[in-house]
């Protein structure tokens, strides 16, 4: 593959490389083919689990201040939510976006980048969750359709589609988990064995 103006790095040095070998790592300036943690080989079948999200502690609503700049926020907030600054939540019941960080300071950094790199403008709304718990569960089940319609107004899909429940308590966690207890609940996005 050739790229342009690959970077390895060495201590605060930054110098261009012409060929990488097995280990290197190499710095690309991308445009959108690449998530962090892809692996390039040279014909192998590989097969990692990728990184792994952690439920974030702060989550808050995402409002467009300004209608005619739709696309710019929606690409600002793929392309930062690839970076790893944030999750974006979906709601199942209205499409309405929800930020995920581990810090409230996380807010200011994405609503400032936002406005300067992309041209968009957003508010937040605060929102009281507890957690984000990925959703392990025979979407066929009578089990999995009865959880489904009591908690839909909490099923969300994070940005690889996977299923989310928010959770607002430790205790409603319980309580789901031992009300349905085929519903598995996990606090990390990459629970699946390979």
């Amino acid at each position: 593959m050739k790229f342009s103006s690959p970077n390895a790095f060495f201590a605060d040095k930054k110098e261009v490389v012409e060929e990488s070998f097995p280990g290197d790592i190499v710095g690309l300036h991308d445009t959108g083919s690449f998530r962090i943690g892809d692996t390039l080989t040279g014909g192998e079948k590989l097969s990692f689990k990728g990184i792994p999200s952690f439920s974030p502690e702060h989550f808050r609503y995402i409002n467009n201040n300004d209608p005619l700049k739709a696309k710019q926020l929606a690409k600002g907030i793929d392309q930062l939510m690839d970076e790893g600054v944030a999750q974006l939540f979906t709601l199942e019941m209205n499409n309405r976006k929800i930020i995920g960080t581990v810090g409230a300071l996380q807010y200011e950094v994405i609503q400032y980048r936002l406005e300067h790199e992309y041209g968009a403008k957003c508010t937040y709304e605060p929102l009281s969750m507890h957690k984000a718990c990925w959703v392990e569960a025979d979407e066929k089940s009578e089990e999995f359709k009865e959880f489904a319609r009591l908690k839909q107004r909490f099923l969300a899909r994070d940005k690889y589609n996977q299923l989310v429940f928010l959770a607002d308590s430790s205790f409603t966690i319980h309580m789901t988990q031992e009300k349905f207890p085929n519903v598995k609940l996990h606090f990390i996005s990459e629970f699946r064995e390979n």
